[in-house]
Order: structure tokens, then C-alpha cells, then sequence
């Protein structure tokens, strides 16, 4: 299967999220991994059009999966340490998955 054919059949794993207000943003997950019995997520904001794709810089976004009366949700990773910690592990799940060298990238 050549690299053109592996992207035709590629179906972005799509997620919407609601804020407080209401409003909808949408976001494609890009890695899913479990840390310290935690599960997150790295997820990037999802434009529509493929235009508006190669327009964006990708800013990856840590989501960590929680639980309160049974129910999931998402929260945005904004403890540091937590932060650090959990970016090393997609930054190197990421640099195996993609076979690229991060530090290229700053």
C-alpha cells in the first residue's frame, strides 16, 4: 500500500467539546495513552476544510479522562509538573509513532 493510499483510507478521530457558554469546539485526537494509572489525551483544534489544515499551527492540547459520579469527562492538564511529565510521554510516543525528531520542530 503506498503513503497516498494509507491517507485516503485515514478517518480523524473526531471529539466535540462544549464550554461553559455552550459553545462547541471541536478537536481531533491524535494520541490516546494511559500515565500513572491516568488516561489522557493529545488533541489538536480540527478546521473543517483541508485549507484551513495546512493553514493552522498545530498546538497540541493534554486532556486528562476523569471520572465524578460515574461519568467521564475532559479536563485540560494545567498543573506544570503534570504537564511536563505527561508532554515527555506523548513527545516520545509521538517522535516513535512519526519517526521525527522533535527538536526539530522548536
Amino acid at each position: 500500500m503506498s503513503q497516498d493510499e494509507q491517507f485516503d483510507d485515514y478517518t480523524p478521530d473526531i471529539i466535540t467539546l462544549c464550554n461553559d457558554e455552550g459553545e462547541e469546539f471541536k478537536f481531533e485526537v491524535i494520541d490516546a495513552a494511559d500515565f500513572n494509572d491516568t488516561r489522557y489525551l493529545a488533541v489538536v483544534p480540527y478546521a473543517d476544510t483541508a485549507a484551513e489544515r495546512l493553514e493552522e499551527d498545530a498546538n497540541i492540547i493534554l486532556m486528562r479522562v476523569s471520572e465524578e459520579d460515574g461519568e467521564e469527562y475532559l479536563d485540560v492538564v494545567e498543573d506544570d509538573e503534570e504537564l511536563l511529565e505527561v508532554g515527555d510521554m506523548f513527545a516520545a510516543r509521538l517522535r516513535d509513532l512519526f519517526d521525527i525528531d522533535l527538536n526539530d520542530l522548536k
